[in-house]
């Protein structure tokens, strides 16, 4: 507990109840008790102790309602939307994709969201303290929570630092990456033979940026740049959080809104370019026989599931710092939407930026092609007979050079494959699915150096990558520290900065050669599985262990109104069924599928497919394992009584007098009573040194067990903590 805190704890005092709140009481003036004593069973009382207990703590909070939403808008949009998402519509029927994916959203994603909302602002905790207050034994969902975050933390700011190496090479003309380098070979220079290979964009991805080596086994040293890059991004990380809320909130304005700009930016540049159209056409035509593909949902629930942030803890402790009268319900379903419609508007733009692409290397085809042909034509392989009156070499179209095609396949069926020619459809171009760093730094890059002055548009993205990110890392950061903080009462400030050099240190294993196959291992293992886990924990908890009933009746108290009933019906029966499934799939997949990476060999100039070396496999695995390790330990501890019961805290408040006192761990038959000062005075009360007990029948015993109104720790009000519902 902070200093600064006006809470002075009695937790191992051997006095009896009753003499600690008359010691406190010799020290207050005469009051008037019928004005003074807490009616927790009645509504108007309850929310006037809301209402007082805000104004006594001194929690930090949301300078606006506009600046929360910002931040989990933030949070909740990142780079996933921008990559993630145009892959998985790409890849699964384009506009087909997206009906499952808003059905899940409203089954699931909204409801599970909400129910992060409620819990983080109504007990007013990170996710430790509110997995600790529903229930006790569940108590390791907060701190698995936790472990993921710093896991995805890890890593994710690897992918902040690449951005920000991108973006201070893009203040060059031309680009670096627009032509591939050459080497000098006595008087003659050559085009460097792994980037002859492959492309200048692929080339100066895997070499000049990533340096990277043939396998995961081949570490490699470090890349300096890259450290470089990666230093840059915590300190960006930490001096955003490193005065909590009041100093990331502030950054939330520029850093969720300026994608946004971007975006639309992008949009309309894009829909300028040549072949934008063929992209958005391709990507808005459903291919509806996916829709009845297994796969397609389990990757939509998957998506639905990482889009929102749920399970990492962020949501929660954003939410924590609100009112307790904010109106939860409406800002899961505007968040939610938000985040749906920023995928679309990210796929147009991928979308109308790869259809200028594709028409770019179909026409780059054409001609390699139609070179060809000239050849055999020259040679006598083919007649000139074959060629179509109409077709001109010289002003070879698409249309043409089908044709021509056709006919050859035709005349030439024996001996065609000898020819070696290639179709040329732009269909082909448009169907290679491109996802994740690949989307970003290489197929998005190699398309905006076809731009009118491209270097503009290159900062531009990057910027807004580096924005994206940060706007996820401050929500990550916050689902790491926030519950830190409020469960054993650290400085902000030691920790942030604490918390940033440690990840810095240990996520020098992501900036050394063989780093970026790291960085796809966690990003494929260290969250999915534990994240879906502590997800139906939480949705378990509140619904099956704390009771659905007793849930939406405190949620009526603390609105004003009462949710919708299909809440009610979502978290008590859909979402854990569809979380269930998910699960399942996931098992499924990870057991058939054997755990692999894409490797880039130098030699080749080509990615391959390999399986984990078995070191790797035992790292893997015991990522996952100490994601959920918490949970069945901490549920352990709790059967052997090993760890002590805080959920039957009470607190004393004093408004005026901002002085708290807190009475931890009572017995079920001591005095359930406590008074509310209102002028604290230095003359000594008459009032008697022991007080009776005023029983179940008057309006003011707090009933730690069953009521809807109970305390956490130092004079939070919060909800009850039974662990199951009566």
């Amino acid at each position: 507990m902070p200093k600064s805190s006006k809470v002075t704890q009695r937790e191992h005092s051997n006095q009896h109840v009753t003499e600690s709140v008359a010691d406190l009481l010799a020290h207050e003036e005469p009051i008037d008790h019928k004005a003074s004593t807490l009616n927790v069973s009645a509504e108007e009382s309850r929310a006037k102790q809301l209402e007082d207990n805000s104004e006594v703590e001194d929690r930090p909070a949301w300078n606006s309602k506009l600046q929360y939403i910002l931040a989990q808008i933030g949070y909740s949009v990142g780079l996933g939307n921008v990559w993630r998402f145009p892959y998985l519509c790409q890849k699964n029927g384009g506009g087909a994709y997206m009906v499952p994916y808003l059905i899940l959203l409203i089954l699931i994603g909204i409801p599970l969201f909400f129910l992060e909302l409620a819990v983080g602002q109504r007990i007013r905790r990170g996710s430790i303290g509110v997995w600790n207050y529903i229930c006790p034994r569940l108590g390791g969902i907060g701190y698995a929570s936790l472990v993921v975050c710093f896991f995805v933390g890890l890593y994710y700011n690897v992918i902040i630092g690449w951005s920000i190496f991108y973006f201070f090479q893009s203040f060059q003309y031309p680009l670096p990456w627009s032509e591939c380098p050459t080497v000098k070979n006595g008087t003659v220079h050559l085009v460097e033979a792994e980037c002859d290979k492959s492309s200048a964009t692929t080339y100066f991805w895997y070499r000049e940026t990533l340096d990277i080596s043939n396998s995961i086994s081949e570490g490699g040293g470090l890349n300096w740049k890259m450290t470089i890059c990666l230093l840059s991004a915590w300190c960006i990380v930490g001096m955003a959080m490193i005065k909590g809320i009041q100093s990331s909130g502030k950054v939330m304005y520029f850093s969720s809104l300026f994608p946004y700009v971007v975006l639309i930016c992008f949009l309309v540049r894009g829909l300028l370019l040549r072949g934008s159209v063929d992209g958005i056409l391709h990507m808005l035509t459903p291919k509806i026989e996916k829709m009845l593909d297994p796969q397609v949902w389990r990757e939509a629930a998957t998506q639905v599931f990482f889009a929102l942030g749920l399970g990492f803890g962020g949501v929660i402790a954003f939410s924590s710092y609100n009112k307790q009268d904010n109106n939860c319900q409406f800002d899961a379903a505007l968040v939610s939407l938000i985040n749906f419609f920023t995928s679309v508007l990210a796929t147009l733009v991928v979308f109308a930026v790869l259809g200028f692409k594709a028409n770019m290397m179909n026409e780059k085809c054409v001609v390699q092609n139609a070179e060809k042909i000239l050849g055999y034509l020259n040679a006598g392989v083919l007649s000139h007979f074959l060629i179509p009156q109409h077709v001109n070499f010289s002003h070879l179209t698409t249309a043409d050079y089908a044709d021509m095609y056709d006919v050859i396949k035709k005349v030439k069926e024996d001996g065609f494959q000898d020819l070696h020619l290639d179709a040329c459809l732009l269909e082909d171009e448009l169907d290679k699915a491109v996802q994740g760093t690949g989307l970003a730094f290489i197929a998005f890059t190699e398309a905006m150096t076809h731009f009118p002055a491209s270097p503009f548009w290159s900062v531009m993205f990057f910027f807004m990558l580096i924005n994206l990110g940060l706007g996820s890392m401050i929500g990550t950061m916050s689902g790491i520290t926030t519950p830190i903080i409020d469960t054993f009462k650290v400085r902000k400030e030691i920790l942030t900065v604490g918390c940033c050099i440690l990840a810095f240190l240990l996520g020098l294993i992501f900036v050394q050669r063989s780093g970026n196959y790291f960085v796809t291992m966690f990003d494929d293992y260290s969250a999915t599985l534990p994240l879906t886990i502590v997800v139906i924990l939480e949705n378990i908890a509140v619904a099956w262990v704390y009771g659905t009933k007793k849930f939406m009746q405190e949620l009526t108290d603390m609105l004003g109104f009462r949710p919708y009933a299909y809440y009610f019906y979502s978290w008590k029966y859909v979402s854990p069924i569809f979380m269930a499934i998910l699960l399942s799939a996931s098992v499924i997949q990870l057991a058939f599928s054997p755990p692999g990476y894409s490797a880039w060999i130098k030699e080749l100039a080509e990615e391959q497919y390999l399986l984990y070396p078995t070191w790797a496999l035992s790292l893997l695995i015991c990522l996952i394992i100490l994601a959920i390790l918490p949970v069945p330990l901490i549920f352990i501890l709790w059967q052997l009584q090993l760890i002590p019961d805080g959920s039957n805290r009470l607190s004393v408040s004093y408004k005026k007098g901002r002085m708290m006192k807190d009475i931890s761990n009572l017995e079920d038959n001591d005095e359930t009573r406590f008074i509310l000062s209102k002028v604290p005075s230095e003359t000594p009360s008459p009032m008697p040194t022991h007080r009776s007990y005023l029983g179940p029948e008057n309006a003011s015993p707090l009933d730690l067990g069953g009521a809807s109104n109970g305390r956490y720790g130092s004079g939070y009000l919060m909800a009850t903590t039974p662990e199951s519902e009566s």
